[in-house]
């Protein structure tokens, strides 16, 4: 029979990973749910573990009661096998979380990026004090996301234009990586925040659906099979340009160097959050902003349906159009709007979108504990990239 000594490392290594995956996923096991679950025998899954902790990736972190024999080892990856950076930049602030390979944040600054004219200087120096506010070298940064507004090319990974990132221009993703000296990604924004909902929020679990973001801008994730569609040019979501009658079209959205694309016209004049905090003050709702004029009309009771009837109303109008071609039986409404109106919002959506179309998706509220979404979901998807690289290394 040939021989090939090249089998039992890879049996080995396929092992490794395995128990290693099922750790990261499930939290600390003793060796016999490892061995149960990954279908290992006992004598294989303790090479297993002593291989993972001879590299470093696990320890033993406490022991389980069990029957008449002694407790049996909890054990558990080691927390600083790996370290990730999550950022959101808006206009005026970034801020940077950085988390174990066990998602659980250990530093989390905002700074203001006013005294760095350029972005890359700007990264810099918020990735730098979170990683001391940490304490953990940023040469330990397995993976770094950053979440902006705006279109983000799949294929250069830059972003292409964003209203209120106009230095954010081709060529700030290679500039980023050469940096840091690492690889960076730039993800948009709302895409960030259904991933956080999908992990942590009203979507857990569920494959597929869409996050209608209402907030300074419009924006919209779309969640198939498990994973983001982003489309060809990074366009997928960019639902703001979204004809709706009554509404004047954008007038020109083609861009040239130096200029933003307009954004009059389209849905995003209807459900902006400047939009909506003109309509709440229209109805007598004095409020200085969408979020808190949404807010005072759920609070006002009956005075305050008219208001909720007429987002709801015009929310319908996007959430039906991509209804009818997607039919994601999910829809998410998340952002400043969607977080203040509740199921007093989600339930008019609803019913709104079942008089103009003949898909009914469940429309519910965002679920996301953590205050900054956004920020979660770049941690998330940064642990993500770690792990991978964990796995595979």
């Amino acid at each position: 029979m040939e021989r090939r000594p090249g089998v039992p490392r890879l049996l080995r290594e396929i092992n490794d990973r395995a128990a290693l995956e099922l750790l990261l996923a499930s939290g600390p096991m003793t060796r016999g749910q490892i061995g149960e679950l990954t279908g290992l025998s006992k004598v294989t899954a303790s090479q297993t573990l002593a291989r993972l902790e001879e590299r470093g990736l696990v320890e033993v972190v406490g022991a389980q009661a069990g029957g008449r024999g002694p407790n049996a080892a909890l054990y558990s990856v080691i927390a600083s096998s790996a370290y990730v950076a999550g950022l959101e930049v808006g206009p005026g602030l970034i801020s940077t979380a950085v988390a174990d390979i066990h998602g659980r944040t250990i530093a989390q600054v905002t700074v203001d990026p006013d005294g760095h004219a350029d972005p890359v200087a700007a990264v810099h120096d918020a990735i730098t004090k979170a990683c001391r506010t940490a304490k953990v070298g940023l040469s330990r940064l397995r993976g770094v996301v950053i979440g902006t507004p705006g279109v983000v090319d799949p294929r250069s990974g830059d972003v292409r234009f964003s209203f209120d990132l106009p230095g954010w221009h081709e060529g700030i993703h290679e500039a980023l990586a050469g940096d840091l000296k690492r690889e960076v990604t730039i993800e948009n924004d709302v895409n960030l925040a259904a991933i956080a909902e999908r992990a942590d929020g009203a979507a857990r679990g569920i494959d597929d659906f869409v996050l209608l973001w209402s907030s300074r801008g419009l924006g919209m994730a779309v969640m198939l099979g498990g994973r983001l569609h982003r489309g060809r040019s990074g366009s997928a979501g960019e639902i703001g340009y979204l004809p709706v009658p009554g509404v004047p079209l954008p007038e020109d959205i083609r861009t040239a160097p130096g200029r933003l694309p307009s954004l009059a016209g389209g849905l995003q004049s209807l459900v902006s959050a400047e939009a909506v905090a003109e309509l709440a003050r229209g109805y007598g709702f004095a409020a200085d902003s969408a979020g808190h004029g949404v807010e005072v009309a759920v609070a006002a009771g009956a005075e305050g349906e008219a208001l909720l009837d007429e987002i709801a109303r015009r929310l319908a109008l996007g959430v039906a159009a991509v209804c009818v071609i997607l039919d994601p039986g999910l829809v998410v409404l998340a952002g400043e709007v969607g977080h203040a109106g509740g199921e007093a919002l989600t339930s008019r959506v609803e019913e709104a979108v079942a008089r103009i179309c003949p898909v009914r998706p469940q429309v519910v509220t965002t679920a996301v504990t953590d205050p900054d979404p956004v920020l979660r979901g770049a941690v998330l998807a940064a642990l993500d990239q770690a792990r991978q690289e964990l796995l595979t290394s």
